[in-house]
């Protein structure tokens, strides 16, 4: 999954923390919690104190994105292509409710996470396949660039830019109250990740 992009800085982070991860449930639309707010404020500290800012900002649609850009007071393009992965009718259910009320899912999702695709929804495998486009759109991207969106959207964008494969993608850890700095070398990335917020 290697790609040739020119040596910048791509900034990847996941929104910060929202009343759906407090809750423990999948998918869903949102806000951001309070914890989540001081996150938003810290990452755009942390933008604003860097030698080169962000070219552009990419969210996606969903509010806890938008929310976790907005005390940088920047131009931002919020982009479907980059909403969270499309958990079909097990948006809004937490995995014990789903182990429970649908236990082939879950077992199937346990035994191939890469393939297994949300009844209605989608799987990682039509998550990079949505993604390529927009790759191609990073490529041409001449300045640094912050792009603000989900787990499995950040694994995927992740594992283009560091060479992962594509079975290992979808256990890359992700963790919330991070950004990872991406600079694209011929061979892989030099990576480094920050933590804002305990």
């Amino acid at each position: 999954m290697n790609i040739h992009i020119a040596p910048r800085t791509i900034w990847l982070t996941r929104h910060g923390e929202s009343t759906a991860n407090m809750a423990g449930v999948v998918g869903t639309d949102m806000p951001l919690t309070a914890r989540g707010a001081q996150y938003a404020k810290q990452l755009a500290s942390f933008i604003n104190d860097q030698p080169q800012g962000p070219g552009s900002i990419w969210t996606s649609t969903l509010q806890r994105t938008i929310q976790t850009a907005a005390p940088m007071n920047r131009a931002t393009n919020a982009l479907k292509v980059l909403d969270e992965i499309d958990a079909g009718i097990c948006d809004g259910m937490t995995y014990e409710q789903i182990a429970e009320q649908m236990p082939a899912e879950f077992a199937q999702r346990k035994a191939d996470k890469l393939r297994y695709r949300y009844p209605r929804g989608e799987s990682y495998v039509d998550v990079i396949a949505r993604l390529d486009p927009f790759i191609l759109e990073l490529e041409r991207q001449r300045e640094p660039v912050l792009i603000v969106a989900h787990n499995a959207i950040i694994r995927v964008l992740h594992g283009y830019l560091s060479g992962t494969s594509r079975e290992d993608v979808p256990h890359t850890p992700i963790p919330l109250h991070t950004v990872i700095g991406m600079v694209p070398k011929a061979y892989g990335c030099d990576e480094t990740r920050t933590v804002l917020v305990k």
